[in-house]
Order: structure tokens, then sequence, then C-alpha cells
């Protein structure tokens, strides 16, 4: 990412008395980012892998900022340890459910978080799942495993078409709109989304808005891409399944509490939806014996959404600018609490 800090940030932490004090949380934040941190502050970087709460809680005293590179919890008791001088936060994610976000609005901290950078390495792997689960890639994989091949039968392993498919986005923020982006090549049928309120980018993908109801019955293919809140925390239950029709493809690179795991189990094993497609899970890491292993129809990758050299670099990047723009009373690059 070739993005430069604005010269009013610079001469703020210029004229700042001594290097604020930054936190890294995690040691496999890019080196750019701690390039970036330690040019205007004392950067300390925790060397566990991953995070150890008892470490951040001993090494956040007297910190001047967070560079929030996990998903452990960020709440009072982490800020009640660093102290009243904490100026700045940013999470390097652009999800932020483990971070407890009332409470920074009470000490007003300035929060930033690394939204859009990562929606094009999340949607080509959306897409990747969505072909991998409508071809059955695993349950193939399984066959070959086996020497179950069963090729002489011109009905064996057929799959689900993306041409011509109505494609439902549970939320339709900019990974949905990334992935319609990569749709775009595939003749697809039309487009249909669900959010609290219309999006103004629904007119540019010819999309319609529609209940969660309408969603569920019309989609050949579903992509969950909403953050997780109370609102949409288990969302996906036995009920909406029994709604969905029994060819459908449900892919989540969202949050794994969004879906009922159980329900999508059993809905998957009855066949009620004809496969599914997971880069996120509860608990994550996923348990080997978790019974979703176990399905031939279910294809599962270990939360890989953001995982690319060049993502990752620039989520760095963002983070680390979010931080010193806070510490120097400037707006964040990437906001999402702005005192």
């Amino acid at each position: 990412m070739d993005r430069k800090l604005p010269q009013t940030v610079l001469d703020v932490l210029d004229k700042l008395k001594g290097k604020p004090k930054v936190l890294v949380t995690h040691p496999d934040v890019p080196q750019e980012a701690i390039d970036i941190l330690s040019q205007k502050c004392k950067v300390t970087v925790l060397s566990s892998c991953p995070p150890v709460r008892t470490e951040i809680l001993e090494k956040c005293k007297g910190m001047d900022a967070f560079l929030w590179g996990g998903h452990e919890a960020l709440n009072a008791e982490i800020l009640d340890a660093a102290g009243p001088q904490v100026k700045s936060i940013s999470t390097m994610s652009a999800g932020y459910d483990f971070v407890d976000l009332e409470e920074i609005k009470k000490r007003k901290i300035p929060f930033g978080n690394t939204p859009e950078v990562l929606s094009v390495a999340v949607a080509e792997l959306a897409i990747g799942l969505m072909i991998s689960a409508a071809r059955r890639f695993h349950e193939g994989r399984k066959h070959i495993e086996s020497s179950t091949w069963n090729n002489a039968s011109l009905k064996w392993m057929l799959g689900r078409e993306v041409r011509g498919a109505k494609i439902g986005f549970f939320g339709f923020g900019s990974i949905a709109q990334a992935i319609a982006d990569r749709l775009e090549g595939f003749e697809i049928g039309s487009i249909i989304y669900h959010t609290r309120r219309v999006s103004p980018a629904g007119n540019d993908y010819k999309a319609k808005h529609v209940t969660f109801d309408e969603l569920l019955a019309q989609s050949d293919f579903i992509f969950i891409a909403s953050p997780l809140t109370e609102s949409t925390r288990e969302k996906f239950n036995e009920s909406a399944f029994n709604k969905m029709k029994s060819t459908a493809v449900l892919i989540n690179i969202g949050r794994g509490q969004i879906v009922d795991q159980k329900a999508l189990y059993n809905a998957l094993k009855t066949n009620k939806i004809f496969s599914a497609g997971l880069d996120v899970m509860t608990p994550e890491p996923l348990p080997a014996d978790d019974p979703l292993l176990s399905l031939p129809n279910c294809v599962l990758v270990p939360h890989l959404g953001s995982a690319t050299e060049r993502t990752r670099c620039d989520m760095g990047v963002i983070a680390a600018h979010n931080v010193l723009q806070g510490l120097a009373g400037e707006p964040m690059f990437a906001p999402v609490y702005q005192p």
C-alpha cells in the first residue's frame, strides 16, 4: 500500500515531548507497520503467538496506543491495566466483535480498523468456496482417497452450476460487492440481498433488496458477508435452513457465530440444503472431531479470507496510520469511533 501520512500528523508527532509508547499485540504484524510506527514512537512488540493475555496485561501498562494484532478481547480489563493516558487504538482487522466499543467510547479513545482493504482477498476466497462446494470438490477428493470412483454413471457426482443462478447476499458491504464484481464472468441470473437498510450500491449491481425470508426462499447461492452483531448472531438457524432450497449452497465468510452450527450440520446431513463452504466457524480453531468435518458436502478452510501477503501488509500499514493519526489528534484513515 502506497499511502503517506498527512504532514499535519507528522508535524504534531514531532512536537510531542518524548516518543509515544505503542504496544503491538502480535509478533506477526508486518514489519512495514512496525517501521512506520517506529519513526515516531517507541514500539513494544509482544513475543507470544498467539498472544497471551497475561503478557498483554503486563506490557500494556503506561502505553499511549495499541496496534491490536489479534482477536484477544479488548475491554475494560485491558484499558484499566494500561491507564488513562491511552490516546489511540486500531485493530488490524475489518471486524471488531472482540472489542468492547462502548468502553472505548466511554473513555473517548479514537478507535480504527482496517476495512475494505481485505475485500478483494476475501472475495477471491469466497468464489473458491462457492465453486468447491457447488462442484463437490471435498466429496470428490474423498472418493479418490477411498478408490470409490463411479464415473461410469452419467449421474455420478453431479453438482450445481453458477450460470443462471440467483445469488443472494446476507450483508452488502464492500466484501459482498467485491464478490459480486467477480461473479460477472459467471453469467449469473440475478442478485438479491438482505440488509437492514437498502444499500445505495444495490443499483450498481442491479441487485434487489429483499426480506430475509425472501432471501432464503429464492437464492441458489447465499453468501454470508455480514458483521456479527446481536441481531445477526445465529440468524442462520434451523428455521432459516428449513426455508432454503434443497439445492442451495451456503458460503460463510462473515463470522462463524452468524450460523447455528448444529443446525447447519443437521441441514447438510439430511440434505435440506445441497452444500456449504465455510471460512469461519465456531470455535476457531475448530476441533478435529467436530461433526462438520465428517460431512462430504461441507468445505472448510481455516479462516484464510485475508491471508495473502499483500493484504496483510496493507492491513498493517492502515492500522499503523490509524494509530499515529489518533495520537496526533487527527481523523483516522479508517475510523470506527472518533471522539
